[in-house]
């Protein structure tokens, strides 16, 4: 048995490019930087490194994301590993990326909440707005207190 899943989060390290397959599916393509920490052995002290992912998502949630994501936004991804291989040149290259299955926005564009897409969603789904339990009031209570919307 073989288990292959991944989650990272990070910053778009470029502005994802759009372009179909020959059938007409949609292909999204960007980058993601992901930080990775360690002591420098000679100073001591802690630094971050980074990795850069190469992502790639498909369908149409591929096409509704490329709207939304642009250099710099940062995002949590779920997804599963794929390694390809080549030749260019006469020399043999390869990569791993990863297939986005999940992706949720980290930051929004007005930094009040955020939004996730993946799933079985075929577009925007907003966040579920945070459930707020009613407070208990006795009859001491200022009069104030009933203006107070929740």
């Amino acid at each position: 048995m073989s288990i292959n899943r991944v989650i990272i989060s990070g910053n778009l390290t470029r502005d994802p490019e759009l372009r179909s397959t020959a059938s007409g599916l949609p292909v999204l393509g960007f980058g993601v930087a992901v930080n990775d920490r360690r002591k420098n052995q000679q100073t001591g002290e802690w630094e971050d490194y980074p990795n850069f992912i190469d992502c790639t998502m498909f369908g149409a949630r591929a096409e509704s994301l490329s709207r939304y994501l642009n250099k710099g936004t940062k995002v949590s991804i779920e997804g599963k590993l794929r390694w390809s291989q080549w030749e260019r040149e006469g020399q043999k290259r390869s990569k791993i990326e990863v297939i986005v299955d999940e992706l949720e926005f980290m930051s929004s564009r007005n930094s009040d909440s955020s939004s996730s897409y993946g799933g079985n969603a075929g577009g925007y789904a907003p966040a579920p707005a945070p459930v707020v339990a009613a407070p208990v009031v006795d009859a001491s209570s200022s009069v104030y207190d009933e203006d107070i919307p929740f």
